[in-house]
């Protein structure tokens, strides 16, 4: 069993309903992931987060059992870079923000709850969607959005708000990585944490 600090916490009250419209279409460019609000997710952004996990879990203890347990990293990440667009789009349209402070805050919140910054990196790598070092700010970011929007409206009504996010942004996905499942908020049969660790809904998002 991993060791587990708020960064692996899942927001489980997202399972409740649908996130995102199952978007998919081969007119997606060459070079292109995904397309959301008009902007493209690049393949070559994509890759560049992959290759950043990738080669921290060469370099931690048990490489090959850390890689062997995130297959379809690609999927997986693309997923999590869609949904902070999603996040990003509600908070906005919301007049709610995350500043670097708040996220410095949670950073040092979460080394002192894993007692050590290696500690801390040890564990965002076993994350079911494993962080490179340099992602740890980005997935608490990640999480103070999600905490702020969930605050504002309350569990009840989050969802339609980024429901409606996400429908206003047209998520378009390229067919390499699969269609949009609405139902799983995942690319495909691709697993995210909200998704999965529903015994953890009552706890909110790091630094909320």
């Amino acid at each position: 069993m991993h060791r587990r600090t708020a960064l692996s916490v899942s927001a489980a009250l997202l399972v409740a309903a649908p996130l995102l419209s199952a978007c998919s279409s081969a007119e997606v460019r060459p070079g292109t992931a995904a397309v959301v609000g008009g902007e493209r997710i690049t393949t070559a952004a994509l890759q560049a987060q992959v290759k950043d996990v990738r080669t921290a879990q060469s370099h931690a203890e048990q490489p090959e059992r850390l890689i062997e347990a995130s297959p379809g990293l690609e999927r997986i990440k693309l997923g999590k870079m869609i949904q902070l667009r999603v996040l990003e789009k509600a908070a906005d349209d919301a007049g709610l923000s995350v500043s670097t402070k708040d996220v410095e805050d949670a950073r040092k919140a979460e080394i002192d709850r894993a007692k050590g910054l290696d500690q801390l990196e040890q564990v965002a790598l076993q994350d079911r969607v494993p962080l490179a070092p340099d992602q740890i700010d980005g997935e608490l970011r990640f999480r103070l959005l999600l905490g702020k929007l969930s605050e504002r409206f309350g569990q009840d009504k989050v969802l339609g708000v980024l429901g409606k996010a996400a429908q206003d942004l047209h998520i378009d996905v390229n067919p390499r990585y699969g269609s949009w499942d609405a139902k799983q908020i995942a690319l495909g049969d691709a697993e995210t944490p909200w998704v999965n660790q529903k015994s953890k809904a009552e706890q909110a998002p790091a630094g909320a």
